[in-house]
């Protein structure tokens, strides 16, 4: 578990920095729904970052930087608003938010979905698993610092690309 303790470097960051870095800013301060702006952000950062530019492999890895820059800046973020996984700390959803769409290519091949009509579901079914947080998604909040942050969203990102594959195969398959 050692590999899962908050990391150190973000304590030598000022605060204020830490903190709207967490917040992306003000996407994190709007009062109504927060982490559903933070994951627009998300989805706007998949678009113009990795959409058609970048493959499969290339995302995860991002992702996985993403995912350890988010677990060390949120759970800093946490320590210095002395609040646990505060609705105003967005940048996990952020990070997360490109999970959704591994292997979309395969989605809109075959013109079986628009672009516009992938994008949107990945988003609805990445909130509804964000905010309900099934199958074991919830008991990752309990890990320590930044890490219990992030990983649920990360997880929550898993199911929604899940969700939309085994959606899109389904389709394909029965009603096609």
């Amino acid at each position: 578990m050692s590999a899962m303790k908050q990391p150190v470097w973000p304590r030598f960051l000022p605060t204020a920095w830490v903190v709207s870095c967490a917040t992306l800013g003000p996407v994190g301060r709007i009062r109504r729904a927060p982490g559903t702006w933070g994951s627009v952000a998300g989805l706007l950062y998949f678009i113009t970052v990795f959409a058609d530019r970048i493959g499969n492999v290339g995302l995860v890895l991002f992702s996985l930087a993403g995912l350890y820059f988010a677990a060390a800046i949120c759970g800093e973020a946490e320590f210095r608003l002395g609040e646990r996984d505060p609705g105003k700390v967005v940048l996990d959803e952020f990070v997360a938010m490109p999970l959704c769409f591994i292997g979309w290519e395969r989605l809109k091949a075959g013109d079986a979905m628009p672009t516009w009509a992938i994008f949107l579901t990945g988003f609805a079914l990445f909130r509804l698993f964000d905010i309900t947080k099934p199958f074991g998604i919830k008991k990752l909040q309990d890990l320590p610092g930044g890490w219990g942050v992030a990983i649920d969203d990360t997880a929550a990102a898993l199911a929604a690309c899940a969700t939309l594959h085994a959606a899109h195969l389904a389709w394909m398959h029965w009603g096609a």
